[in-house]
């Protein structure tokens, strides 16, 4: 049998921040705060850095022409993306008024759907920053189905 591995010192309690390296920071931090409700909690511009709040964690976004930025390489562009997506869990998620406000600010929309996310299955809003990043709008997870619940609970006693 081999040897049980011990368990870290730690447990992970949520995002602490995302780093988005971007091209354009003054049309990103808009679109963030603008359009997503994010607000510019920091600047660090003799590194070219800009922190914007979202809930309890960050975005940062560091300029590629910037002393950060130009450590890591080329720009992201079409044949190389800084990530696969972000996904900001957002409330009240309402599919409607969400839909018309992104529209209201010229925004690409994705494919709407149910997705899994850290608090279980629910409706979900795609969309795409002005540098092409995809991003995730996420509502609550949906109700469990009737007579689901008791056999939640029971497993969660386990």
């Amino acid at each position: 049998m081999a040897p049980s591995t011990p368990p870290p010192p730690f447990r992970p309690l949520r995002l602490d921040h995302i780093v988005l390296r971007v091209r354009d920071p003054g049309a990103m931090a808009a679109f963030y705060c603008r359009v997503l409700g994010c607000a510019v909690e920091r600047r660090q511009d003799e590194i070219g850095l800009v922190q914007l709040r979202a809930g309890q964690s960050l975005i940062d976004l560091v300029d590629v022409a910037g002393k950060l930025g130009r450590e890591g390489g080329a720009a992201p562009g079409r044949e190389g993306r800084n990530m696969d997506h972000l996904c900001l869990r957002v409330a009240p998620f309402d599919r409607g008024a969400i839909e018309a406000h992104l529209r209201d600010h010229g925004v690409r929309l994705g494919e709407f759907g149910a997705r899994y996310g850290a608090e279980g299955e629910g409706p979900s809003q795609y969309l795409f920053d002005p540098e092409g990043n995809l991003v995730e709008l996420k509502g609550p997870p949906a109700p469990p189905p009737a007579g689901a619940a008791s056999a939640t609970t029971a497993e969660g006693r386990r």
